[in-house]
């Protein structure tokens, strides 16, 4: 297969779809975390607002300025994460991950939509814009968790 093929393969229908539609896109007037990460290899970002009520995601916001594989990706997560635990979405990030890097297995539900990206393990200079969304709500999770547990 060659290189365009690939890249018109990695930029499918269902990725576009997915970047052209992202959920939860109004950042919170009050979130008890916020996390911003960006990808130093292409400049993407994304900032994560999170409030949790009983150990759960109750509320989600997110503000994302990243290609169109890390639009899928937090795409997948905004429809996802509420409900989710911090370790369910630590465990998510992690699967992801192993996904790109190792053609791992597919994150678990409700995040298994993301398998839609398996295609772009084979670029790895877009790995970290894709994880950027996980990445910033198990770091949101975790300080909430951190602050209730103190």
């Amino acid at each position: 297969m060659s290189a365009e093929t690939d890249l018109i393969k990695l930029y499918s229908t269902r990725i576009l779809a997915l970047a052209a539609d992202i959920p939860r896109t109004d950042r919170l007037d009050a979130p008890e975390a916020t996390v911003k990460k960006r990808s130093p290899l292409c400049g993407s970002t994304v900032t994560v607002d999170l409030v949790m009520r009983d150990g759960r995601v109750a509320e989600y916001g997110q503000d994302v300025k990243a290609c169109a594989l890390g639009q899928a990706a937090a795409s997948v997560v905004g429809s996802a994460i509420v409900g989710c635990s911090a370790d369910q979405i630590a465990v998510a990030r992690d699967a992801l991950r192993a996904l790109l890097k190792e053609d791992g297995p597919t994150p678990p539900a409700p995040f298994d939509g993301l398998e839609v990206l398996r295609p772009a393990g084979a670029y790895k200079n877009r790995h970290a814009s894709i994880l950027l969304a996980l990445d910033a709500a198990t770091e949101a999770a975790a300080q909430i968790e951190a602050r209730a547990r103190a």
